[in-house]
């Protein structure tokens, strides 16, 4: 199907088929070792979107997997049940994942209460709500360089997945064109592909275009990212808390919570004498995330 494509706005060399090249590789890779299913992520974004029409186009068995952080936007959670509906009546298997943390139902509020609040440099709650899942399996995920440019520079054609740099493995000396990223978790027995890791936004938005994909409802009410209501990475977070007061309430109760376990080390260390003092800090968005880390890092420790 995608070799029906001609021509594109990007080269002579066609991306699209080129991404289904990586995913059927990584369907032969998946099936020698044991994996029959490739586990498609879907965060609700636009490149979830074009992984999801690849896996159809390429025609390899796969399903797909959402890990709902409790703190989403209500229209990606419409988009999420819309698209599961769409995707089961194809026959296609999709779970929509709660989170679990130490073994137990969580939730964005309870890790507040017990971690604080979620900063620039300190992200647990993408670690504990949107990564995780896929344990045992091939995971195809919509991960692209161009999200981030110490990435694109950083990354090599295969890795292995360590808590420790040093032992870190990466190799680059791949010449086949159709081959990118490939990542392996051998703590965690996890494989992941990357089928669009070179691909530009442009990219994307002419393949939805190609296949009149349907999108995130959001991204036409401006919004660049779909992530988490108050996201500390989103330069939107005050202007949602201000049309979603319910989630603003949420965020400051447990906030609250975390604030009076912390009351005196906050207001010794940080001179943070009263709640507000710390929400305000938190929502300023200023750039001294170091003031939390240690603290963030001291209750991980276990």
């Amino acid at each position: 199907m995608a070799k029906l494509i001609k021509q594109t706005l990007f080269g002579t060399v066609n991306y699209i088929d080129k991404a289904v090249a990586r995913l059927k590789e990584a369907a032969k890779m998946a099936e020698g070792l044991g994996i029959p299913v490739l586990y498609v992520a879907d965060s609700g974004g636009k490149d979830s979107d074009v992984i999801i029409k690849l896996a159809e186009i390429a025609e390899v068995p796969y399903e797909v997997s959402h890990n709902h952080t409790t703190a989403d936007h209500p229209i990606t959670v419409k988009f999420i049940r819309k698209r599961k509906a769409e995707l089961e009546a194809k026959g296609i298997k999709y779970t929509i994942n709660k989170p679990r943390y130490k073994g137990e139902p969580t939730s964005m509020w309870k890790l507040i209460e017990e971690k604080g609040y979620p900063t620039r440099l300190m992200r647990y709650c993408c670690q504990l709500l949107k990564e995780g899942g896929g344990d045992g399996r091939y995971v195809v995920t919509g991960v692209r360089w161009a999200e981030s440019s110490r990435r694109k520079t950083t990354r090599g054609i295969y890795e292995t997945f360590t808590t420790e740099k040093k032992e870190r493995i990466i190799l680059t000396n791949d010449n086949e064109d159709t081959r990118r990223i490939t990542e392996s978790c051998y703590k965690r027995n996890k494989f992941v592909c990357n089928p669009i890791i070179d691909w530009t936004d442009e990219m994307v938005w002419e393949f939805h275009k190609i296949y009149n994909l349907s999108y995130n409802p959001l991204y036409d009410q401006g919004y660049e990212r779909v992530g988490c209501i108050g996201c500390p990475m989103s330069n939107r977070r005050i202007k949602d808390f201000e049309e979603m007061p319910k989630y603003k309430e949420a965020y400051r109760r447990a906030g609250k919570r975390y604030y009076e376990k912390k009351r005196e080390q906050f207001a010794e260390k940080y001179g943070w004498e009263t709640f507000e003092d710390y929400w305000d800090w938190w929502i300023s968005g200023k750039k001294n995330d170091n003031k939390m880390n240690e603290l963030v890092l001291f209750e991980d420790e276990e």
